[in-house]
């Protein structure tokens, strides 16, 4: 009996320290997309899901890594600030700001953003002051927006109401309607890059016309099981396929970053914090 009482301590020490290490260390994935509508290849980094979370004194080790990619330009999938009680939007501003300076920077909202507009009652003027901050800093902020980054690639932000994070919400609940209504439609001429939080609608997403979106929210799924995947999302969706890594909806690609951060559920096994690299490239 204690025997086994001692091989379960071990076990559950061993799982938090291995959490802990995960939750703390990020890895860089690289995935190579191509597309008719580009004619030189372009680098994006894709940051989400970071949570307040810290990678060396001032970001060092992110901030380096980023540098090592070399990115035409850094994508933000929102979620860098944790709001619940209050709202500490420091280490985001930091990060992006510190980025703004090297690279152009396009910033999408998440749940958590977004509950900081929602809930003027709780956080007052604090997402004004976030939007005028970013904007201070040289980010580009997209809710419900989009702009031409170049003359071959179109980015946008789709601001995503709090019904579409309800845990009893289903992937066939957001039509492409509500896309159009907040975007308009999607370029048919520039690649169409969409900035989407939740990766529950990539089918919607690809419908709509976004050629690459980039989505996080889901962490990964916070345990991710061989041959099974991610074990639980936010919204208590299990095994979810869309919790992580690289999907086609359409035959357009959706990216879902695991996220660099965690927050309510703490913990990472087996789902290394993440730091995504996109490379577009023509056919």
């Amino acid at each position: 009996m204690w025997k086994m009482v001692m091989a379960a301590g071990a076990a559950v020490t061993g799982c938090c320290l291995r959490s802990s290490y995960e939750r703390k260390n990020f890895v860089t994935d690289v995935y190579e997309l191509t597309s008719e509508k580009v004619t030189r290849e372009r680098r994006f980094v894709f940051l989400s899901d970071l949570h307040d979370n810290c990678f060396g004194r001032g970001q060092e080790r992110l901030l380096e890594a980023i540098d090592q990619v070399d990115p035409c330009g850094v994508l933000v999938g929102g979620d860098m600030m944790v709001v619940k009680k209050r709202a500490d939007l420091e280490p985001a501003l930091f990060l992006v700001g510190k980025l703004a300076r090297r690279y152009p920077v396009f910033y999408g909202n998440g749940n958590h953003e977004s509950r900081m507009d929602r809930k003027r009652e709780l956080y007052g003027d604090a997402y004004d002051v976030f939007v005028r901050e970013l904007r201070k800093r040289g980010v580009c902020h997209l809710s419900d927006g989009s702009v031409d980054f170049d003359d071959e690639v179109r980015i946008s932000g789709l601001e995503l109401e709090r019904k579409y994070y309800d845990k009893r919400v289903s992937r066939h609940m957001l039509d492409t309607s509500y896309i159009e209504e907040r975007l308009g439609r999607a370029s048919r001429d520039k690649y169409q890059i969409l900035l989407a939080h939740s990766p529950l609608f990539y089918g919607a997403y690809g419908r709509w016309g976004a050629d690459l979106t980039l989505c996080g929210h889901f962490h990964g799924g916070t345990v991710r099981l061989p041959g099974l995947g991610g074990l639980m999302t936010p919204q208590f969706h299990f095994f979810e396929r869309s919790c992580g890594g690289c999907l086609t909806a359409d035959g357009r690609d959706v990216i879902v970053s695991r996220g660099l951060g965690t927050h309510s559920i703490n913990v990472r096994l087996n789902n290394r914090a993440q730091l995504v690299v996109a490379r577009i490239k023509g056919v």
